[in-house]
């Protein structure tokens, strides 16, 4: 009887992710190879809703609230949300002419 390949990715395994998520290992086998592949491009696509998009930030002069000090915030990376056209037709109804 031959043994099933062990899946070797550095997230949690399959089977443990589809039972947190209460999922098929199927689902969680297509999430886990989606979140692999949007490591090295920086884009992790929702279907039907949109994408999740990394962005570089610049470095800038921020204020400190309480004291009004300036104060440097350090260039950082960070995440955009993009809806997708049909997401976005089915919550913004498009204007009638």
């Amino acid at each position: 009887m031959a043994r099933a390949a062990k899946i070797k990715t550095p997230y949690p395994s399959v089977l443990e992710t589809a039972k947190r998520l209460g999922v098929s290992k199927r689902d969680a086998l297509l999430l886990s190879e989606m979140a692999e592949r949007s490591e090295r491009s920086g884009v992790f696509a929702i279907p039907g809703g949109g994408r999740l998009v990394r962005v570089e930030r610049k470095a800038r002069i921020g204020r400190n609230p309480a004291t009004g000090e300036p104060i440097k915030v350090p260039a950082k990376k960070s995440v955009k949300f993009r809806a997708a056209k049909s997401a976005k037709d089915a919550t913004v109804p498009q204007k009638q002419n």
